[in-house]
């Protein structure tokens, strides 16, 4: 019977020794080897290299492309045309005709710059020049609808107002993606304290076993204690295979953030390991919480998108008003028989104010149910739109008050278990003493211990936790927890 057990401990503490080599070698953390992979460095890397960071740097791109397109309303323009008809030995018509046309910025104007020669017997009288032609100098000015605004500055205003917008949705998308990242780092961060924490354990446990089984061969101990010291490593021992695993996976979920500048993905060196904590934490003061309320109202990229839309509805707004006039569009310019300014041309043919030629143009539509219609639409989404502000400013100074009410939570549960891992711990070296002197059990030693392991694990899940809400507290603020803010 004793040499059954003697033969049954020696094969397990040979299954212990196997699967502590196959974790180190899986884990890759030994003492000699590991590197420390700090929350700077994945900074870093993910600002650097992230492609959805770099994606997001292109949404203030198209934002500008745009603003590029509707500056295109306001380029100069040449068109010209021709036009000859010749029947029976007689020239009906020959008519050349080119304009450069330059839109202005201020009051929806339009300079003009032409020639036109219109020859022939049959060309109409009003429309006919002299074979030198007439070149026109002169500008068109609405003086009715569209002098604030028009089409084309309406376009370009938008435009504008939405860069901010898309700068906003740009700051986001990269607040997401290192808010998902941090939260991933501190996951990484629990899971190999666990995996040390529940390691640590064995090793206690082994130690015991060896000591116990050396007592039991010499007849100090009885036999059911090697048994006893046998089972708490074997549980031990599927404990740390599995954290092993989720070790493992936690840094292939932090991978997904790794990638080098040539937009290839990148794996956790199997020898990292994450930065240490100190576990007396010091929570932020309450000019923290002030001070990320203020930036938030200012700054907040949901407020940012929500004003830069009511910019643009403004503006349309604006727009849909001037449609409401009615349209008077004066047409003026000065006539000249001049081709070049070399030549010499008589005085009453150059450029004076009796050579002109003018025109109105007055359009009013009766009902203007279409436009009054679209005004009232535009009104209505900027009331919508002022509503959404409000309710969306008050949920985010709630949700950053709640990230720091939690953080406040953490600090005081996190004391009480820091003081009552001392306690265990004293606890535990009482119950070791008392089993020395024959006055305990292995059983209530190994029970104190677990106890203090999973303590202790709860401990580092306090840590990551407080670590999460702490950058949850600048990601609802509408910011980035940048490793300076540690």
């Amino acid at each position: 019977m004793m040499m059954k057990l003697k033969r049954y401990l020696t094969a397990s503490l040979f299954a212990l020794l196997l699967l502590q080599v196959s974790a180190s070698a899986q884990t890759g953390q030994s003492g000699d080897t590991a590197r420390v992979f700090a929350l700077k460095d994945l900074e870093e890397i993910v600002f650097s290299h992230h492609p959805i960071v770099k994606q997001a740097a292109l949404l203030s791109e198209a934002a500008r492309a745009n603003v590029l397109q509707s500056l295109g309303y306001f380029d100069p323009a040449i068109k010209a045309a021709m036009g000859q008809k010749f029947f029976g030995n007689t020239e009906y018509y020959n008519n050349w005709g080119g304009e450069l046309k330059v839109p202005l910025y201020i009051a929806g104007a339009d300079l003009k710059i032409g020639y036109d020669r219109n020859v022939g017997t049959y060309t109409a009288p009003e429309k006919r020049t002299g074979t030198d032609g007439l070149t026109a100098v002169g500008l068109t000015i609405p003086l009715g609808q569209g002098l604030l605004i028009d089409a084309r500055r309406n376009t370009l205003w938008q435009a504008k107002a939405m860069l901010n917008y898309a700068e906003a949705d740009k700051v986001k998308q990269i607040n997401s993606v290192w808010y998902t990242a941090v939260k991933d780092y501190w996951n990484w961060y629990y899971a190999y304290r666990e995996y040390v924490l529940v390691k640590e354990g064995i090793e206690l446990a082994t130690k015991r076993f060896r000591a116990v089984s050396n007592q039991t061969q010499l007849g100090d101990k009885p036999s059911i204690d090697s048994v006893e010291a046998s089972i708490t490593v074997q549980d031990r021992e599927i404990q740390l295979a599995k954290s092993v695993i989720e070790v493992q996976n936690a840094m292939l979920v932090l991978s997904n953030h790794l990638w080098n500048d040539k937009g290839n993905p990148l794996e956790l060196p199997a020898n990292a390991v994450p930065e240490t904590v100190d576990q007396n934490i010091n929570l932020p003061g309450r000019s923290l919480l002030d001070t990320l309320l203020g930036q938030a109202d200012d700054a907040h990229p949901e407020l940012v998108k929500l004003r830069a839309k009511g910019d643009q509805l403004d503006i349309e707004r604006r727009y849909r008003q001037e449609l409401l006039r009615p349209k008077v569009n004066l047409t003026g310019a000065l006539l000249s028989s001049r081709r070049d300014f070399g030549s010499h041309i008589p005085e009453y043919y150059d450029f004076k104010w009796g050579n002109y030629k003018v025109g109105v143009e007055v359009a009013f539509p009766l009902f203007l149910r279409s436009e009054r219609g679209k005004l009232r639409e535009v009104k209505i989404k900027q009331q919508q739109l002022s509503y959404d502000l409000i309710q969306s400013s008050r949920e985010i100074g709630n949700t950053i008050t709640a990230s720091y009410n939690s953080l406040t939570a953490y600090k005081s549960q996190l004391a009480v278990q820091i003081a009552s891992i001392s306690n265990q711990e004293r606890l535990l070296t009482g119950e070791m003493q008392k089993f020395d002197l024959g006055e305990s059990t292995l059983f209530l030693i190994n029970s104190r211990e677990t106890k203090l392991i999973d303590m202790k694990i709860k401990r580092e899940s306090m840590i990551s936790g407080y670590q999460k809400t702490l950058a949850e507290l600048y990601y609802k603020a509408g910011t980035r927890q940048m490793q300076n803010n540690f």
